[in-house]
């Protein structure tokens, strides 16, 4: 994962360095699907409704997003990722990690 300041936008992050990314519509912007062809990942993001021109995506692929979403839900939680009460990112991000661990061996 990369752990991005809160004020910034997702859509804005640059250097991806993965075969696929999985999003959902609000994430259908094309300056992210350009960056994403340009770094040789795959853009598995369903198109909005507002777009003109439809493209394809792997559904197949974007089924795995649910079990993001499900371990999302249960971190929330966890009061001190929710509030997130550690000011270093190093702390914050090693808790998230002990907090994967945690639902894994669960």
């Amino acid at each position: 994962w990369r752990l991005n300041p809160g004020q910034s936008a997702d859509v804005t992050q640059k250097g991806v360095d993965t075969q696929a990314v999985v999003a959902d519509k609000a994430y259908d912007a094309r300056v992210l699907s350009d960056t994403l062809t340009e770094s040789g990942a795959q853009a598995v993001i369903p198109p909005g409704v507002n777009r003109t021109q439809m493209r394809a995506f792997d559904r197949h692929l974007y089924k795995g997003r649910n079990l993001v979403e499900r371990f999302f839900c249960r971190i929330k939680h966890l009061r001190r990722i929710a509030t997130r009460y550690d000011k270093l990112d190093r702390r914050f991000e090693a808790f998230i990690a002990l907090a994967a661990a945690w639902i894994w061996l669960a």
